[in-house]
């Protein structure tokens, strides 16, 4: 049976998005409690996966995550999941919302909700957690920090709180991506509708440095649908690029940029191609295509074959 970790406690939007893996339900599931933790236990073959937020779409990339992933023991990232993210506030029974003074959150969640929280209870201080789902349980603490927190409507439910208010968000559909990392094996095959992510170092800082890295996903068609800087951590001003580009590495267009980006970069890492959650296609020029990329190969070749038998030497009589 497949084991795996996420980013805990238990009721996380995290192990939502795990439970849409088939299988996982009835799997083993150990909660993490960072990012760097989950993937040194797939590291060393503690578990078989781990379950990460890479993105969402009010907050962006999910840095720790992006960082863990990049560097180290290389990864694979093999599926993808994306989570509807609505939050409430819980609180112990008996608790009033007039009550609260002190709510608690993950910084992520707080950013969506703080609008709310202005209008509705404009005095209360925040108190960061390291999760939605660790700020509820710290609710059953002998002495909680806060009197409120905003997490998951599950979570709450679980540990028998009261919900105070739901669907506090500020943007209504928001959602959070997730992926699912495992260590190097064989790819996903190609579904299609695919995604390939790569971390790729700027090899020296320079006017024009991070278009030629950009030119070799235009000019053969290969749409980006996310690229964050990141830095490496050596020094001041040397960053790498995190980038999720449409397609998989079977598809020629994007084996082809791929193979650019190597020479431009050789310290290049490939962290995976997957299929897409939403199920998107992308559109692909015609000039793209993995039969225009086959056509122009054979093309080379034939001339190629073309100027051998011309250096042919003449057999004698």
């Amino acid at each position: 049976m497949d084991s795996y970790t996420y980013l805990g406690p238990e009721g996380t939007f995290t192990e939502l998005a795990l439970l849409q893996v088939p299988g996982a339900a009835q799997a083993r599931r150990v909660p993490s409690n960072s990012a760097a933790t989950a993937l040194v236990m797939v590291r060393s073959g503690e578990v078989d996966a781990a379950m990460l937020p890479i993105e969402n779409s009010i907050e962006g990339g999910v840095s720790a995550t992006l960082d863990a992933i990049a560097t180290g023991q290389e990864l694979r990232i093999i599926r993808e999941a994306i989570v509807p993210v609505s939050f409430v506030l819980a609180a112990p029974v008996g608790v009033e919302l007039s009550e609260v003074r002190r709510v608690g959150t993950h910084p992520h969640a707080w950013a969506q909700t703080r609008g709310w929280v202005e209008a509705n209870m404009n005095q209360a201080e925040y108190v960061p957690a390291t999760s939605t789902a660790a700020a509820a349980h710290e609710l059953l603490a002998e002495s909680p920090a806060y009197q409120a927190a905003i997490c998951a409507k599950l979570v709450a439910e679980r540990l028998g709180l009261q919900i105070l208010a739901e669907k506090i968000e500020d943007n209504a559909g928001a959602v959070t991506r997730f992926v699912l990392v495992s260590r190097p094996g064989p790819l996903p095959p190609a579904s299609g509708s695919d995604k390939t992510t790569v971390a790729v170092p700027l090899p020296e800082d320079r006017p024009g440095a991070l278009m030629e890295i950009l030119d070799q996903f235009a000019t053969r068609g290969v749409n980006l649908s996310r690229i964050e800087s990141r830095p490496t951590g050596q020094f001041l001003g040397h960053y790498f690029f995190s980038i999720d580009a449409e397609g998989h590495l079977e598809d020629a267009r994007v084996a082809d940029a791929l193979r650019a980006l190597h020479r431009i970069s050789p310290q290049l890492r490939f962290i995976g191609s997957y299929p897409r959650a939403d199920s998107q296609y992308p559109l692909v020029p015609t000039h793209t295509t993995d039969r225009a990329f086959q056509e122009a190969q054979q093309w080379v070749a034939d001339l190629l074959g073309s100027r051998s038998e011309r250096e042919q030497p003449e057999q004698g009589l």
